[in-house]
């Protein structure tokens, strides 16, 4: 079996990874990217970007990722569209094996392997994704100017994302399975203080309405079983995220939550380890700020390269 030796290897192909592909290609380390088997990130599952400097017009989320792989591949990078199953960060070079069998050496690594929204698992909430339905108020609060919007969660990122969404929307309604909230107080002290919030406790979203875009979502009291439906023109998950950090657990340093400890320059507990992009950013969770990030990552393998030959 080939093994093949890099100076640097990344891990994931949003804009964290594409971003520290492209910076380390022109460092000339030479680097690998492994994209995994679904290429671009969370910004393959959201419609219109409007936040992305550079882009006066708004951006479809795949067309952007496509724009930052094709130049990642325009400098050099080869991707590799494989899943990274097993890490050994013992020692250097590290060791990587694909869920194909690819064997790779790496003298630095870059972990940008992303997290994902956890959703409620509901057929129409697949359907309607990008059309009505969001994890990311940050991202499509814009959309729903003057609108009615359904917040789904009880902790502090539901709240966060409602009070956020008030800026644009004329009601926002959170939706709790429970009788109390598990937010923060101070949270809650702003949401209850705010006259754009509803709530509507003990209850579950059965089902998101509509065919081509939201129109609605039928609730269930979870006590009594009873079924009603609100119109609104959009649900916004808020039930948490799960860093995809798995395949480095125990090897890695992490939070509780399993996003990647960093000591604010990407550098990880391990010498040579670098993370960049949502792995590690439990909080704001941006292209932007993901691409950032990336490209710190990319400067500081180059200094750790040049410093530990």
């Amino acid at each position: 079996m080939k093994i093949e030796n890099r100076k640097a290897v990344i891990i994931g192909s949003g804009p964290a990874g594409c971003t520290a592909a492209i910076y380390a290609a022109r460092a000339d380390l030479k680097p690998l990217l492994y994209g995994g088997a679904a290429m671009g990130g969370q910004l393959m599952i959201t419609s219109e970007v409007e936040n992305f400097p550079g882009f006066p017009e708004p951006i479809l989320g795949p067309d952007l990722m496509d724009r930052m792989r094709r130049q990642a591949e325009r400098l050099g990078v080869p991707i590799i569209q494989e899943l990274v199953s097993k890490a050994d960060l013992k020692q250097r070079p590290f060791r990587l094996e694909s869920t194909e069998g690819r064997l790779t050496l790496a003298e630095t690594l870059i972990l940008a392997t992303g997290s994902e929204a956890k959703w409620l698992g509901l057929e129409s909430e697949k359907r309607l994704r990008g059309k009505g339905v969001s994890a990311c108020a940050t991202c499509d609060g814009f959309f729903f100017k003057g609108g009615e919007v359904v917040v789904v969660g009880g902790g502090d990122a539901a709240l966060e994302e409602a009070s956020f969404l008030t800026h644009f929307a004329a009601k926002a309604s959170v939706v709790h399975r429970r009788s109390e909230l598990r937010a923060s107080k101070i949270l809650q002290e702003r949401a209850f203080g705010n006259p754009k919030i509803a709530f509507i406790f003990e209850s579950v979203v059965d089902d998101i309405l509509g065919s081509e875009k939201v129109s609605g979502v039928r609730l269930k009291n979870v006590k009594t079983g009873a079924l009603s439906e609100l119109r609104c023109g959009g649900v916004f998950v808020a039930v948490g995220h799960e860093p995809n950090t798995a395949v480095f657990k125990g090897q890695v340093e992490m939070d509780d939550a399993g996003y990647l400890k960093t000591d604010g320059r990407t550098r990880t507990s391990v010498p040579g380890v670098f993370a960049a992009g949502d792995c590690s950013d439990p909080r704001y969770r941006q292209a932007v700020v993901a691409a950032g990030s990336g490209c710190m990552a990319a400067l500081e393998a180059g200094r750790f390269l040049a410093e530990k030959p």
